[in-house]
Protein backbone atom coordinates (compact mmCIF):
# COMPACT_ATOMS: atom_id res chain seq x y z
CA UNK A 1 0.00 0.00 0.00
CA UNK A 2 1.01 3.56 -0.70
CA UNK A 3 2.16 5.37 2.39
CA UNK A 4 1.25 9.40 2.33
CA UNK A 5 2.80 12.32 4.59
CA UNK A 6 1.81 15.56 5.11
CA UNK A 7 4.25 17.78 7.48
CA UNK A 8 2.62 20.85 8.33
CA UNK A 9 4.85 23.54 9.24
CA UNK A 10 5.34 26.91 10.31
CA UNK A 11 6.08 28.60 6.58
CA UNK A 12 5.36 25.67 4.63
CA UNK A 13 3.68 22.45 4.43
CA UNK A 14 5.13 19.56 2.73
CA UNK A 15 3.56 16.10 1.19
CA UNK A 16 5.50 13.43 -0.11
CA UNK A 17 4.02 9.60 -1.38
CA UNK A 18 6.14 6.11 -0.61
CA UNK A 19 5.24 3.40 -2.65
CA UNK A 20 4.96 0.04 -1.17
CA UNK A 21 8.80 -0.45 -0.89
CA UNK A 22 9.32 3.03 1.11
CA UNK A 23 10.76 5.07 -2.24
CA UNK A 24 9.77 8.06 -2.43
CA UNK A 25 7.39 8.94 -6.00
CA UNK A 26 6.25 12.34 -5.42
CA UNK A 27 6.83 15.15 -3.15
CA UNK A 28 5.28 18.51 -2.83
CA UNK A 29 5.81 21.76 -1.07
CA UNK A 30 3.68 24.68 -0.66
CA UNK A 31 3.31 27.83 1.46
CA UNK A 32 1.82 27.70 4.99
CA UNK A 33 -1.20 29.77 4.36
CA UNK A 34 -1.57 30.93 8.79
CA UNK A 35 -3.60 33.70 8.27
CA UNK A 36 -6.35 31.80 10.48
CA UNK A 37 -6.86 28.39 11.61
CA UNK A 38 -9.71 27.66 8.69
CA UNK A 39 -7.09 28.88 6.02
CA UNK A 40 -4.12 25.98 7.70
CA UNK A 41 -7.16 23.55 7.37
CA UNK A 42 -7.58 24.29 4.03
CA UNK A 43 -4.21 24.33 2.98
CA UNK A 44 -4.06 20.72 4.48
CA UNK A 45 -6.91 19.49 2.46
CA UNK A 46 -5.68 20.86 -0.81
CA UNK A 47 -2.30 19.16 -0.71
CA UNK A 48 -3.96 15.97 0.14
CA UNK A 49 -6.29 16.12 -2.79
CA UNK A 50 -3.86 16.89 -4.86
CA UNK A 51 -1.62 13.60 -3.61
CA UNK A 52 -4.81 11.52 -4.17
CA UNK A 53 -5.15 12.89 -7.81
CA UNK A 54 -1.82 11.83 -8.71
CA UNK A 55 -2.35 8.16 -7.67
CA UNK A 56 -5.76 8.13 -9.26
CA UNK A 57 -7.19 8.21 -5.46
CA UNK A 58 -5.45 4.22 -5.01
CA UNK A 59 -5.86 3.11 -1.33
CA UNK A 60 -2.80 4.68 1.04
CA UNK A 61 -2.25 5.19 4.95
CA UNK A 62 -1.96 8.93 5.69
CA UNK A 63 -0.02 10.27 8.41
CA UNK A 64 0.12 13.99 9.29
CA UNK A 65 2.85 15.62 11.19
CA UNK A 66 2.22 18.97 13.22
CA UNK A 67 4.10 21.51 14.97
CA UNK A 68 3.23 20.99 18.80
CA UNK A 69 0.83 18.18 19.97
CA UNK A 70 -2.56 16.54 20.59
CA UNK A 71 -3.39 16.92 24.38
CA UNK A 72 -4.56 13.65 25.39
CA UNK A 73 -6.83 15.55 28.14
CA UNK A 74 -8.75 17.29 25.61
CA UNK A 75 -7.80 16.55 22.05
CA UNK A 76 -7.07 19.96 21.40
CA UNK A 77 -3.76 20.78 19.84
CA UNK A 78 -1.61 22.96 22.10
CA UNK A 79 2.10 24.39 22.36
CA UNK A 80 2.21 25.04 18.71
CA UNK A 81 4.72 27.61 17.10
CA UNK A 82 1.51 28.11 14.49
CA UNK A 83 -0.16 29.94 17.10
CA UNK A 84 -3.47 29.58 15.11
CA UNK A 85 -3.54 26.00 15.71
CA UNK A 86 -3.79 26.04 19.79
CA UNK A 87 -6.74 24.84 21.33
CA UNK A 88 -8.06 23.81 17.81
CA UNK A 89 -9.96 20.42 17.30
CA UNK A 90 -6.92 20.06 14.14
CA UNK A 91 -7.55 16.27 14.11
CA UNK A 92 -11.34 16.03 13.97
CA UNK A 93 -11.75 18.88 11.94
CA UNK A 94 -9.06 17.39 9.46
CA UNK A 95 -10.78 14.34 9.16
CA UNK A 96 -14.33 15.89 8.66
CA UNK A 97 -12.68 17.82 5.66
CA UNK A 98 -10.89 14.45 4.42
CA UNK A 99 -13.33 11.59 5.13
CA UNK A 100 -10.76 9.54 6.42
CA UNK A 101 -9.21 8.83 9.07
CA UNK A 102 -5.02 9.54 9.81
CA UNK A 103 -2.16 8.95 11.98
CA UNK A 104 -1.13 13.08 13.54
CA UNK A 105 1.69 13.46 15.24
CA UNK A 106 4.62 16.19 16.61
CA UNK A 107 6.39 16.70 13.22
CA UNK A 108 9.69 16.64 15.36
CA UNK A 109 8.45 12.94 16.48
CA UNK A 110 8.40 12.42 12.66
CA UNK A 111 12.03 13.77 11.82
CA UNK A 112 13.36 11.41 14.70
CA UNK A 113 11.40 8.34 13.96
CA UNK A 114 12.54 8.59 9.80
CA UNK A 115 16.05 9.98 10.50
CA UNK A 116 15.70 6.55 13.49
CA UNK A 117 14.54 4.41 11.00
CA UNK A 118 16.56 4.74 7.85
CA UNK A 119 18.87 7.95 8.24
CA UNK A 120 21.77 8.77 10.15
CA UNK A 121 20.49 6.95 13.31
CA UNK A 122 19.94 3.79 12.31
CA UNK A 123 21.22 1.18 14.99
CA UNK A 124 21.00 3.31 17.54
CA UNK A 125 18.85 2.71 20.53
CA UNK A 126 18.24 6.06 21.33
CA UNK A 127 17.91 8.79 19.00
CA UNK A 128 17.13 12.59 19.47
CA UNK A 129 16.25 14.29 16.50
CA UNK A 130 16.31 18.10 16.64
CA UNK A 131 14.45 20.25 14.37
CA UNK A 132 16.19 23.89 13.56
CA UNK A 133 13.59 25.25 11.34
CA UNK A 134 11.34 28.55 12.36
CA UNK A 135 10.98 26.81 15.85
CA UNK A 136 12.75 24.53 17.30
CA UNK A 137 12.31 21.15 18.61
CA UNK A 138 13.00 17.72 19.25
CA UNK A 139 11.73 14.51 19.47
CA UNK A 140 12.72 10.90 20.81
CA UNK A 141 13.22 7.50 19.19
CA UNK A 142 13.73 4.24 21.82
CA UNK A 143 14.03 1.02 19.92
CA UNK A 144 12.52 2.35 16.85
CA UNK A 145 9.34 3.53 18.70
CA UNK A 146 8.59 7.22 19.20
CA UNK A 147 8.77 8.11 22.96
CA UNK A 148 5.95 10.78 23.65
CA UNK A 149 5.55 11.04 27.18
CA UNK A 150 2.92 11.09 29.69
CA UNK A 151 1.60 14.74 28.73
CA UNK A 152 3.09 14.70 24.97
CA UNK A 153 5.74 16.94 25.15
CA UNK A 154 8.64 14.69 25.33
CA UNK A 155 11.54 16.03 23.50
CA UNK A 156 10.17 19.29 23.65
CA UNK A 157 13.89 20.84 23.84
CA UNK A 158 13.17 23.98 22.04
CA UNK A 159 11.05 25.16 25.03
CA UNK A 160 13.25 24.71 28.37
CA UNK A 161 14.98 27.96 29.56
CA UNK A 162 18.38 28.43 29.23
CA UNK A 163 18.25 32.13 30.09
CA UNK A 164 15.49 33.62 32.32
CA UNK A 165 16.20 37.02 31.91
CA UNK A 166 16.40 36.07 28.02
CA UNK A 167 13.54 37.47 25.48
CA UNK A 168 10.22 36.23 25.71
CA UNK A 169 8.62 33.44 24.01
CA UNK A 170 5.55 33.28 22.48
CA UNK A 171 4.73 30.50 25.16
CA UNK A 172 4.78 33.04 27.37
CA UNK A 173 8.25 32.14 29.36
CA UNK A 174 11.34 34.02 28.83
CA UNK A 175 14.85 32.65 27.15
CA UNK A 176 13.56 29.73 25.86
CA UNK A 177 16.14 28.01 23.70
CA UNK A 178 13.91 28.51 20.69
CA UNK A 179 14.25 32.17 20.77
CA UNK A 180 18.11 31.72 20.06
CA UNK A 181 18.28 29.17 17.74
CA UNK A 182 15.53 28.46 15.40
CA UNK A 183 15.56 30.82 12.13
CA UNK A 184 12.94 33.20 13.65
CA UNK A 185 15.52 33.35 16.84
CA UNK A 186 18.13 34.57 14.71
CA UNK A 187 15.97 37.03 13.37
CA UNK A 188 14.82 38.31 16.33
CA UNK A 189 18.14 38.42 17.84
CA UNK A 190 19.73 40.48 14.91
CA UNK A 191 16.74 42.64 15.29
CA UNK A 192 17.05 43.35 19.26
CA UNK A 193 21.11 44.03 18.06
CA UNK A 194 20.37 46.15 14.63
CA UNK A 195 17.45 47.38 15.00
CA UNK A 196 16.69 45.73 11.57
CA UNK A 197 15.02 42.97 9.96
CA UNK A 198 16.80 40.33 8.20
CA UNK A 199 15.67 36.97 7.43
CA UNK A 200 18.02 34.19 8.92
CA UNK A 201 19.04 32.89 5.38
CA UNK A 202 20.40 36.73 4.74
CA UNK A 203 22.05 36.77 8.13
CA UNK A 204 23.93 33.42 8.01
CA UNK A 205 24.87 34.11 4.22
CA UNK A 206 26.18 37.50 5.31
CA UNK A 207 28.17 35.87 8.45
CA UNK A 208 29.68 33.06 5.77
CA UNK A 209 30.72 36.52 3.72
CA UNK A 210 32.24 38.01 6.56
CA UNK A 211 29.72 40.56 7.81
CA UNK A 212 30.75 41.94 11.42
CA UNK A 213 27.51 42.47 13.07
CA UNK A 214 26.04 39.24 11.40
CA UNK A 215 29.19 36.99 13.14
CA UNK A 216 27.96 38.73 16.69
CA UNK A 217 24.59 37.24 16.06
CA UNK A 218 26.01 33.96 15.12
CA UNK A 219 28.58 34.14 17.85
CA UNK A 220 25.73 33.76 20.43
CA UNK A 221 23.90 31.33 18.30
CA UNK A 222 26.80 29.07 18.74
CA UNK A 223 26.81 29.75 22.13
CA UNK A 224 23.35 29.20 22.84
CA UNK A 225 23.25 26.04 20.85
CA UNK A 226 26.45 24.41 22.98
CA UNK A 227 24.42 24.91 25.83
CA UNK A 228 21.08 23.70 24.88
CA UNK A 229 23.13 20.87 23.61
CA UNK A 230 24.93 19.78 26.68
CA UNK A 231 21.78 20.25 28.88
CA UNK A 232 20.05 18.30 26.58
CA UNK A 233 22.79 15.49 26.87
CA UNK A 234 23.07 15.88 30.18
CA UNK A 235 19.29 14.23 31.09
CA UNK A 236 18.96 11.86 28.34
CA UNK A 237 22.64 11.34 27.36
CA UNK A 238 21.36 9.85 23.19
CA UNK A 239 23.39 7.27 21.93
CA UNK A 240 23.01 9.88 18.63
CA UNK A 241 21.75 13.63 18.01
CA UNK A 242 20.76 14.09 14.30
CA UNK A 243 20.05 17.49 13.05
CA UNK A 244 17.47 18.74 10.61
CA UNK A 245 15.61 21.77 9.60
CA UNK A 246 16.56 24.50 7.42
CA UNK A 247 19.52 25.67 9.71
CA UNK A 248 20.61 22.33 9.81
CA UNK A 249 22.60 22.97 7.07
CA UNK A 250 25.22 25.19 8.22
CA UNK A 251 28.21 23.65 7.86
CA UNK A 252 29.64 24.97 11.44
CA UNK A 253 27.46 23.73 13.52
CA UNK A 254 29.11 20.02 13.14
CA UNK A 255 32.53 21.43 13.82
CA UNK A 256 31.84 24.51 16.49
CA UNK A 257 28.03 24.00 17.42
CA UNK A 258 30.16 20.17 18.28
CA UNK A 259 32.75 22.26 20.11
CA UNK A 260 30.63 24.36 22.52
CA UNK A 261 29.01 21.44 23.10
CA UNK A 262 31.82 19.82 24.30
CA UNK A 263 33.49 22.76 26.65
CA UNK A 264 29.82 22.42 28.47
CA UNK A 265 28.98 18.73 28.72
CA UNK A 266 28.78 17.10 32.35
CA UNK A 267 31.41 14.33 31.80
CA UNK A 268 35.29 14.33 31.18
CA UNK A 269 34.36 14.01 27.23
CA UNK A 270 32.13 14.01 24.54
CA UNK A 271 30.84 11.25 23.32
CA UNK A 272 27.73 11.57 21.83
CA UNK A 273 27.84 12.38 18.30
CA UNK A 274 25.81 15.35 16.82
CA UNK A 275 25.27 14.70 12.81
CA UNK A 276 23.55 16.14 9.85
CA UNK A 277 20.52 14.36 8.56
CA UNK A 278 20.41 12.04 6.05
CA UNK A 279 17.18 12.15 4.51
CA UNK A 280 17.03 16.10 3.93
CA UNK A 281 16.64 18.47 6.21
CA UNK A 282 12.33 18.14 5.78
CA UNK A 283 12.69 14.57 6.27
CA UNK A 284 9.65 14.94 9.01
CA UNK A 285 7.18 14.06 6.48
CA UNK A 286 8.83 11.05 5.79
CA UNK A 287 8.27 10.25 9.07
CA UNK A 288 4.55 11.60 8.92
CA UNK A 289 4.12 8.86 6.07
CA UNK A 290 6.13 6.13 8.42
CA UNK A 291 3.52 6.88 11.15
CA UNK A 292 0.23 6.72 8.63
CA UNK A 293 -2.82 4.86 9.31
Amino acid sequence: MLRFGIDLGGTKTEGVILDSDGLEIHRERVATDQATYDAVVAGVERLYRRMAERVDNAPHALGIGTPGAVSKRTGLLKNSNTLCLNGMPLGRDLRARLGREFAIENDANCFALAEALHGAGRGRRVVFGVILGTGCGGGIVVDGQIYSGLQSIAGEWGHTVIDPAGPRCYCGHHGCVETYISGSGLEARYADAFRMRRAAPDIVAAWQAGDEQCAQVMDEFFRRLGQALANLIAVLDPDIIVLGGGLSNIDDLYTRGVLETAQRIFSESLETPIVRHQLGDSAGVIGAALVGV
